[in-house]
């Protein structure tokens, strides 16, 4: 099945007459356990289920209206040239959706993490696109299809349909219809995150290509489905049980555990910069001393801390730059 097959077997049944204008926000999420591999790329379909962590203040807000001519994006109010990664990557999702060739889009988006820096804003980018388009459209549809949709953009964006929590379940499906997400039970009072801002540089090598490369060059990603497996076990007890060290002994080992991979690929893809090993032995020199604090992060050089909120002022006055996300 193609992406613009998927797309269409869930909204072709939709009805609803268009608006003039559709908007919509999504928040950036975390993965505590990560989606790094694919098992069909047009899909997005990925090879093991991952959990992630929204930060509900953190997103992209997205206007989409119709135009004639050509597509128009705008990012945090620049334009975009049609030739860019961005615009053609946008482009290219909204093909799924043009009711013929005549119809054009033009798109305004507003993100409050920096683009490409590792900061989950593709993530929050698509999912707040579909569900943008949902409301122009007037779809209403339902949160799983949009995960769906979303998914068919960016692999991430499935889990910022929602807040908390959230499973993706990686599914069996060639059509990938059992491949979305959704929300995990488990509120927990008191839990932080910290984000340590190391770049907010454009990264050299994107997700997608790193994604690829690791799975198609790397010995050691013969190891992660396992790995993946274990994690998840272990931190949906973690979420259940409200056990903060579980957590994130489980969610540090998971990335490190990624970044392995991707050190072990050919040609090697290594997004750590000085400053992130300089804050990781930070980060350990403070658990070593009592403090319980522990990090993850994703395809990018900044840094993800974990925290209880009782912890966050001791925490500051050794990362005073810090910005804590609320949960």
């Amino acid at each position: 099945m193609t992406d613009k097959e998927a797309a269409q077997l869930i909204t072709g049944a939709a009805k609803g007459c268009p608006k003039e204008c559709g908007q919509a926000y999504a928040p950036v999420n975390i993965a505590l356990c990560k989606y790094w591999g694919k098992r069909d790329e047009m899909l997005n379909l990925p090879v093991t289920s991952s959990l992630s962590l929204s930060l509900p203040e953190l997103g992209a807000t997205t206007r989409i209206s119709f135009r004639e001519g050509h597509d128009q994006l705008f990012l945090d109010g620049v334009e975009q040239s049609r030739d860019s990664v961005s615009a053609r990557r946008v482009s290219k999702y909204l093909d799924l959706f043009r009711p013929d060739r005549s119809t054009f889009f033009h798109v305004e988006s507003e993100s409050t993490v920096p683009i490409a820096a590792g900061l989950a804003s593709s993530a929050s980018g698509f999912a707040a696109l579909a569900l943008a388009l949902n409301d122009l459209f007037q779809w209403n549809l339902g949160l799983r299809d949009l995960s769906i949709l979303a998914r068919l953009g960016s692999g991430s964006a499935a889990r910022s349909i929602y807040t908390g929590f959230v499973l993706w379940h990686a599914g069996t499906r060639e059509d990938g219809m059992d491949s979305f997400a959704e929300p995990v039970d488990g509120e927990w009072p008191g839990l932080c995150m910290g984000l340590i801002m190391v770049s907010r540089r454009e990264k050299a090598v994107s997700s997608r290509i790193a994604m690829k490369r690791t799975v198609d060059t790397s010995a050691l990603y013969r190891a992660w489905p396992a790995k993946v497996e274990s994690d998840l076990k272990n931190l949906r007890q973690a979420i259940e049980k409200k056990d903060f060290d579980l957590l994130g002994r489980t969610a540090e080992s998971n990335a490190l555990a990624m970044h392995a991979t991707m050190m072990d690929s050919q040609p090697p893809v290594l997004y750590w910069m000085p400053e992130t090993v300089e804050e990781i032995r930070k980060i350990w020199r403070l658990r070593d001393n009592g403090l319980p604090v522990y990090f993850t992060m994703d395809a990018g050089p900044n840094i993800k801390m974990l925290f209880m909120e009782k912890d966050a002022s001791l925490i500051r006055e050794h990362f005073p730059d810090m910005e804590i996300a609320l949960i």
